[in-house]
């Protein structure tokens, strides 16, 4: 019985910093919904309404960020947005990295620098999760591609 109670105890503290992370890496779409949410529910609309509201601004938020970074041509636009993203969630990484860690780790100096590791993974995460749907392009000027790869010669074209 003891042993059951230590598995589901590390499988429950495993869930806990999964959903910690998660939250932490979405950390605007949240803050986002739940500031819409709050509106809504103070102008009236209720429990049930404030809660949909707040969960289609976070949604709404989150697949903005998303398609904006996918589709733009301006770099600038890329990095702004997917900055916009990031920082909050560098920052709530820090945070969440650096309370955890005064539960077990004693000195100051290494929560700092596991409180400043966790907010470099955790940014770099939120990161790459908005811009994976970015297609990489070549640079284009003029709406002329210079340097286009040329298609590789297959055995077929050889023989003829």
């Amino acid at each position: 019985m003891l042993v059951l109670g230590l598995v589901l105890n590390a499988v429950g503290i495993g869930l806990f910093c999964r959903l910690i992370f998660a939250l932490a890496v979405h950390v605007l779409p949240f803050f986002v919904a739940l500031s819409f949410g709050m509106l809504a529910f103070r102008d009236g609309t209720g429990v049930f309404g404030a809660l949909l509201i707040g969960i289609a601004s976070g949604t709404l938020t989150l697949a903005a960020g998303q398609v904006v970074v996918a589709v733009s041509r301006s770099l600038t636009l890329r990095v702004t947005i997917a900055t916009a993203f990031a920082v909050p969630a560098a920052v709530a990484g820090y945070h969440v990295v650096f309370a955890l860690s005064q539960i077990g780790v004693p000195s100051l100096a290494w929560r700092e620098a596991f409180a400043c590791l966790g907010a470099v993974c955790i940014g770099g995460t939120a990161w790459t999760r908005l811009t994976v749907f970015a297609e990489l392009r070549p640079l284009e000027s003029g709406g002329l591609v210079e340097n286009m790869p040329r298609p590789v010669l297959t055995a077929a074209t050889h023989e003829r």
